[in-house]
């Protein structure tokens, strides 16, 4: 018998009011994997992660969760997930372990099971000799594990966090990495967030980017890189046009314009870089050479930097 997928997306989109926020969105993701949905602000990772969630009403397309459909079998699929918002869910004036508790309450999680998962999940997240303490007291690192405690109480398998590394700090999110690899590693968990950080989605098995509400790439970190090739170079200038029309002309370069920069891919970058300062040195101010990145895929994909606000 052939497993389910963990998360099957089909032609999913969704409006509010006349703005399309999703467009036809489809793919799937398998158990196990550590996957991230990445996108600038608008980008329509919110929207999708609403309807993973089951917060929101599926109007356009289907969502199935280990083989349950969230239009049909919504009950059951909120039995398979744990959820961690981007907003704090904590009870602030509570301590760790009131939380907790309080979110044991929900899932009728009682008696010894209870005692067992609330043991685990404070070894594992490092939270033991602060299971005392007022939330209001942590730190912010320190309350996204509680956060994850909460979500992880229950045994879910599939874990949906909504920009997890909002507010933390670079040990604090190493940390939260370190506890997400081992839930994949050692309990199977399928492990999926949303993220605006380049970096952060190095780290996944695969990416999705979304734009505009549109899937525009789905790949591993390196795969997606490779489509790039070779290298990128950027180049500032202040006649950014003058200076495409003369690497077309003289070098045969096939470059753009993006935010102000002018920017090219090429097989050998160092010596590209020789041949532009020979044939155009007067107009260039300054010229940088770099392996691609997301950020080069993105552009890649949509003609615009990653951090580029766009006008609905």
């Amino acid at each position: 018998m052939i497993s389910p997928r963990a998360v099957s997306i089909e032609s999913v989109s969704h409006f509010y009011g006349k703005r399309q926020a999703l467009t036809g969105v489809t793919l799937s993701i398998d158990p196990g994997e550590i996957f991230v949905f990445l996108g600038p602000n608008g980008g329509g990772k919110s929207t999708l992660f609403r309807l993973l969630s089951t917060l929101m009403s599926l109007s356009h397309g289907d969502i199935s969760i280990l083989g349950r459909s969230v239009r049909t079998h919504q009950h059951e699929v909120r039995q398979q997930i744990g959820v961690v918002f981007q907003m704090p869910s904590l009870d602030k004036k509570l301590t760790v372990l009131e939380n907790i508790h309080q979110q044991a309450a929900l899932y009728g999680i009682t008696g010894a099971l209870l005692q067992e998962r609330t043991a685990l999940l404070l070894d594992k997240l490092e939270l033991e000799d602060r299971k005392k303490d007022i939330v209001e007291d942590l730190s912010g690192g320190l309350r996204r594990r509680v956060e994850l405690a909460k979500g992880m109480l229950h045994s879910p398998k599939v874990l949906l966090l909504d920009e997890p590394s909002t507010g933390l700090d670079p040990a604090a999110r190493q940390a939260m990495w370190r506890y997400l690899e081992s839930l994949r590693t050692d309990q199977g968990v399928t492990v999926i967030l949303t993220s605006h950080l380049l970096e952060e989605a190095e780290k996944a098995d695969r990416i999705a980017i979304l734009d505009q509400g549109k899937l525009v790439a789905l790949d591993t970190p390196d795969a997606l890189k490779d489509k790039i090739g070779g290298d990128t170079i950027t180049i500032r200038s202040r006649q950014p046009q003058a200076l495409i029309q003369k690497l077309r002309d003289e070098l045969n370069l096939n470059a753009s314009e993006v935010s102000e920069l002018v920017r090219l891919e090429t097989e050998d970058g160092p010596a590209a870089i020789r041949l532009i300062m020979q044939a155009a040195s007067e107009l260039v101010d300054a010229i940088t050479l770099a392996k691609p990145s997301l950020e080069d895929v993105f552009i890649a994909m949509t003609g615009r930097q990653f951090t580029e606000e766009v006008t609905p």
